[in-house]
């Protein structure tokens, strides 16, 4: 695909340009935090008993709902490996896929519907004479809900694993009459025990940067996490101090997390295969099928009765009355506008990035083109090093002396969601972008196909499918995003997220339902529409 000197000089050139445009963004966030107040102050802040008390929650909830996630996804993950033709099954892993795509601030509002103090549940201990209802705010309620989000996840990376054991194993255990404790000891355990700390790191660093959750559901001081205290400094308190002590904290604490996940091992390969159907012996015992069916029904109804809970709270609010009201149409448009600049946006830094990457590989192996390539595809990354709102609060702090930002909050909002849909994005496009240069490059190079005809002939067509995953991947966490909005927004500048939170908090519940509703089946149908036609993304995290 990048054939001549020239192609390569200019997609050397594109990957060059958004690189810098990444780190001076970036940069410059960090740069306002650390020019916002004198390091001297910054320590005294960073080791204040209630900064430590909340970097104490931040680990202890993170560390909780890592567990809780990965020792509950194990034995769903073993019911949908063990019990593979029963009718229902493909939907139930397509339920696991729902929370993925889902707003974060929905799914809460779901949960709340199911657990909350006029719930479902409550209401069944009420009536059954128990004086003290369950409480979702809290420690409580944010384990539960990073559950909600991050067993489905853990469950199909697991999942994955244990479908990639070789038929050959299941024929050997066939043969052996292994019973099932033999299976999971010496075939299932090694496969789970190489896949469970890559997944644990992975939700610990989703839970240990969680914001919406936490706002949602912290209810209080004591169950406040970095972010949401970087939030609460601002909006708040106006502390500026205490914003960016706890916003380097945060840098430092992912830092931390990602070295740490670095170090991890590999998942390990299970071996060369022939390819045989899987006939495993542990899967048809009517013990195993009465367990098995029992974790299904219990992750089903976890997942699935606060996704029904958002539907029928949405039907029973005046939908018609909402969509009358004119900040319902101001804050659609707003977040609209928003997330299909984001998903632009990221996609093109995601095409020069790998466009570049793929150039400096081709031109040359010196040692300096591959820290140079490699800091392309980190990149990407630095979204995870410094979450979004740490970016939002270096740019709020920077921009506080100019008034009223207006369009200059809108132009951030736009470009912190897409750097947070770029890592997501490039790993859609990076495998398809280099699977098409390997077909294509030397017939193009041959039939003297180049620029605009090559791009519209070869490339365009055959990328296009990996170009709209993305695309409605990125718009998807976009529109559902609160994280960035929630420093910048105001009564002039609302998003449907931010209409949702706010009504939350104005005690408008009916009107937050509907909304919510609203909300939560347009990003379910972006992401339903990035993974249509792609049944090997089954059992794998879109993003």
């Amino acid at each position: 695909m990048l054939s001549t000197k020239a192609e390569i000089r200019k997609a050397m050139l594109g990957g060059a340009l958004s690189l810098a445009g990444i780190a001076i963004f970036v940069g410059l966030a960090i740069f306002a935090l650390l020019l916002s107040s004198g390091v001297s102050s910054i320590l005294a802040t960073v080791v204040e008993p209630y900064i430590l008390r909340v970097l104490r929650f931040t680990l202890l909830q993170a560390v909780l709902s890592t567990l809780l996630s990965v020792v509950l996804a194990i034995p769903l993950a073993r019911a949908l490996a063990r019990q593979q033709h029963f009718p229902g099954r493909v939907w139930i892993i397509r339920l696991m896929a729902v929370p993925m795509g889902l707003p974060v601030l929905i799914g809460a509002l779901g949960l709340i519907g199911i657990w909350g103090r006029q719930g479902i549940l409550n209401s069944l201990l009420l009536n059954l004479g128990i004086g003290q209802p369950i409480s979702v705010y809290g420690l409580f309620g944010i384990l539960l809900a990073h559950t909600f989000f991050n067993m489905p996840l853990a469950c199909r990376l697991m999942l994955a694993a244990l479908e990639r054991v070789p038929a050959e194993y299941w024929l050997m255990a066939n043969g052996l009459g292994m019973r099932s404790r033999s299976v999971f000891r010496f075939i299932e355990w090694p496969v789970l025990r190489s896949a469970i700390p890559g997944v644990a790191g992975l939700i610990f660093m989703l839970c240990a940067t969680s914001f919406t959750l936490v706002l949602t559901l912290g209810g209080g001081p004591a169950a406040t996490t970095i972010e949401v205290a970087i939030y609460q400094a601002l909006r708040f308190d106006f502390d500026p101090g205490r914003a960016v002590a706890l916003s380097l904290l945060q840098i430092v604490l992912t830092a931390v997390i990602l070295a740490c996940l670095a170090l991890l091992p590999a998942a390990g390969d299970e071996g060369v295969t022939a390819g045989k159907a899987i006939r495993r012996p542990d899967g048809r015992p009517i013990g195993a099928r009465l367990s098995d069916g029992g974790v299904l029904v219990f992750a089903t109804l976890f997942l699935g009765l606060p996704l029904l809970s958002i539907v029928a709270a949405g039907l029973r609010s005046d939908l018609m009355k909402l969509v009358r009201e004119p900040i319902f149409w101001q804050s659609t448009a707003t977040s609209l506008g928003i997330s299909i600049a984001a998903a632009v946006l990221a996609l093109l830094m995601s095409m020069t990035l790998v466009r570049a990457r793929h150039a400096l590989l081709q031109s040359s192996r010196a040692p300096s083109i591959r820290v140079f390539t490699a800091a392309m595809g980190g990149a990407s990354s630095l979204v995870l090093l410094v979450p979004p709102i740490v970016l939002a609060t270096g740019w709020f702090l920077a921009l506080r002396d100019f008034g009223d930002a207006g369009v200059i909050a809108l132009i951030l909002i736009i470009a912190i969601n897409a750097l947070m849909a770029l890592p997501f994005v490039m790993r859609i496009l990076e495998p398809a972008f280099g699977i098409h240069k390997r077909r294509t490059q030397k017939l193009a190079a041959s039939l003297g196909i180049s620029g605009w005809a090559r791009l519209r002939l070869v490339d365009l067509p055959a990328l296009l499918r990996p170009l709209l995953t993305a695309f409605s991947f990125a718009m998807a966490l976009s529109l559902g995003d609160l994280g960035a909005v929630a420093l910048f927004g105001s009564d002039r500048f609302v998003t449907l997220p931010w209409l949702v939170y706010s009504r939350m908090g104005s005690y408008r519940t009916n009107d937050a339902d509907g909304l919510a509703l609203i909300l939560g089946l347009v990003c379910l149908l972006l992401t339903i529409a990035g993974t249509m036609g792609s049944a090997r993304r089954e059992a794998t995290y879109h993003g």
